[in-house]
């Protein structure tokens, strides 16, 4: 029982991660690509000719665009250094903990949980 808990609990863990890169991609979809329309002129320049100063001005007079780039290369590094650290170091206790309640939470709502076909639901060995 205890070894079917814990492969539940890592069934969760990639799920969440899983997850975050879902939502990685969805948001360089939609927001990176509007970003990057609405910079489609600096970088039309920058292309002929590049300079720092360029790109430091492209950004400074398109803000919205800058910052809706800032916020998914911000996310995609989080994820990366979220995901490095606990493929490094292995999860924190307190992050173990909170799988192992949720699963718990999973398992006691039973087949009515959204999760609970993804983590809990066994097939059967034959």
């Amino acid at each position: 029982m205890d070894r079917r808990f814990q492969q539940e609990v890592e069934r969760l863990y990639r799920l969440t991660v899983y997850g975050r890169w879902c939502v990685v991609c969805v948001l360089w979809l939609t927001v990176g690509a509007l970003s990057l329309w609405g910079l489609r002129y600096p970088i039309s320049l920058l292309l002929d000719y590049f300079t720092w100063p360029a790109v430091r001005y492209g950004l400074a007079f398109n803000r919205l665009p800058a910052i809706g780039l800032a916020t998914c290369v911000g996310f995609t590094v989080a994820v990366l250094l979220w995901q490095s650290h606990n493929e490094l170091f292995g999860l924190s206790q307190g992050d173990r903990q909170r799988l192992e309640q949720q699963v718990q939470r999973i398992r006691l709502q039973g087949v009515s949980h959204p999760l609970w076909k993804f983590v809990c639901h066994h097939q059967s060995v034959s």
